[in-house]
């Protein structure tokens, strides 16, 4: 499958990354030379340099034979722009744009048909939807949501002194009294498969897939008490904050945020009427504490220096509050942020790239394609969803009697409202969603994909 993919800055270069690993046919056009340059040397594609919105320019990244184009330039009006002449160009094209102007979004999406667009994704948008499922549900460093919200796969920290500190994996039902799988394990930065014998130690990150009412009963008794967010603050006044805050006003809980520029927090104080706007450095420790970030349930870090949010987040964490979310732009250096109390992290590149492989897939493969698109353990495992349909093989076979390749594991089986998780004695039927985990590195279009 031929892909084109306009623009080369933080998302671009990080689809270019995923998808030629996965072995597309790629073209990145980008009008800087020296970025192009450097995709070229790191990924396998070809490179034309230009304006992505010029017929000539597109015709160079052969437009006429592509069977998708991903327009995530810097600007909204080029991404729309570069979709309507493609389309024009190769009216069987599918094209994906970015948008993140909250002023466009309605009238693109009525207006998608005349655009040529097949999907429309907004980065900032995504991300302060995952901040606001954090919020609501705190506990968790991070959660994905499975067949229509009846499964999760949830990240959490083995802390020092919790109950799961050295503790076999076999043992787990004893202590938790809840039917949960843990289905991956980041120790050291290096993603395990654990099986029963294996045992838990202070600092590692586990991945846990179970039902949210199963979630529940986790975090009661593992005794972590976890409150409703009154009272949250944010620091950066961009769009995500903008469109976080407009969640979290809607749903009663009050909000501070505090923004350098002057003139972005007239426009917040405009559009946000409820919440309080500070105008201040963020980083300064007094104009904090004066605005009481001791007294916050929730510090939300989204500046757009990741320096800077590391640091806010590291002094909220001595501070004591409850629950900190940090946006980070470049995650290549999760190693490090890992041994860093700074909380839930949000790479809104990351959120955008996953659900446009989540689509390049599904065009790929079109019966039997993934649902669901989740990366998991710093991105060394993914967890996929899958709808079993009239195609799927073995369907009302036991797990133990298939031949399932290595390092992949069935994680969840969910039938009508009731989900389960596996054994070797477990089947799955028509109509069933099936969620598995397997290694980053082999790349599962469909369930039968997971068979020998």
């Amino acid at each position: 499958m031929k892909i084109i993919i306009a623009g080369d800055g933080k998302v671009g270069s990080t689809l270019a990354k995923q998808l030629s690993a996965e072995g597309y046919d790629l073209t990145l056009i980008d009008a800087k030379s020296k970025v192009l340059e450097m995709s070229e040397e790191r990924y396998d594609i070809m490179a034309v340099q230009g304006n992505c919105a010029e017929m000539e320019v597109l015709d160079n990244a052969k437009v006429k034979e592509a069977d998708l184009l991903i327009a995530v330039t810097n600007a909204d009006e080029v991404n729309l722009l570069c979709c309507m002449i493609a389309h024009g160009m190769n009216s069987k094209i599918h094209t994906i744009a970015r948008v993140r102007n909250p002023e466009y979004t309605k009238q693109v999406y009525e207006m998608r048909g005349l655009f040529g667009i097949s999907m429309m994704i907004n980065p900032e948008g995504r991300a302060a939807t995952e901040i606001g499922r954090l919020i609501k549900y705190p506990g968790f460093l991070k959660r994905d949501t499975f067949a229509k919200g009846r499964v999760e796969i949830v990240e959490l920290r083995v802390e020092s002194g919790s109950k799961l500190c050295d503790l076999t994996l076999n043992d787990l039902g004893s202590v938790i009294k809840c039917s949960i799988l843990v289905c991956a394990v980041l120790r050291d930065g290096k993603a395990i498969a654990p099986n029963g014998h294996f045992t838990l130690k202070e600092n590692d990150r586990i991945f846990v897939t179970a039902s949210p009412t199963n979630l529940t009963m986790l975090l009661k008794n593992l005794g972590i008490i976890t409150h409703k967010a009154k009272r949250v603050m944010i620091c950066g006044g961009g769009r995500i904050s903008y469109y976080l805050a407009q969640a979290l006003l809607s749903s009663g809980i009050s909000v501070v945020i505090i923004e350098h520029d002057m003139d972005k927090c007239k426009q917040l104080a405009t559009a946000l009427p409820e919440a309080d706007i500070i105008n201040g450095d963020a980083s300064n420790e007094f104009l904090l504490d004066q605005e009481g970030i001791a007294k916050c349930d929730v510090l939300v870090t989204l500046t757009g220096v990741d320096e800077m949010n590391t640091v806010i987040s590291l002094y909220a964490n001595s501070c004591g509050v409850p629950q900190i979310i940090t946006k980070i732009a470049r995650i290549e250096n999760s190693t490090l942020l890992n041994s860093l109390p700074i909380g839930s992290v949000i790479s809104p590149k990351q959120l955008c790239s996953n659900a446009i492989v989540r689509y390049v897939r599904a065009l790929r493969n079109q019966a039997g394609a993934a649902r669901a698109i989740h990366y998991i353990a710093d991105g060394q495992a993914e967890a996929i969803e899958f709808l079993v349909d009239e195609n799927t093989l073995h369907c009302g076979e036991p797990l133990k009697q298939l031949h399932i390749k290595k390092n992949v594991l069935v994680v969840s089986i969910t039938s009508g409202v009731k989900q389960t998780i596996p054994n070797g004695d477990s089947m799955f039927h028509k109509g069933d969603t099936v969620i598995i985990v397997t290694s980053a590195k082999q790349v599962i279009y469909s369930l039968n994909d997971i068979f020998e």
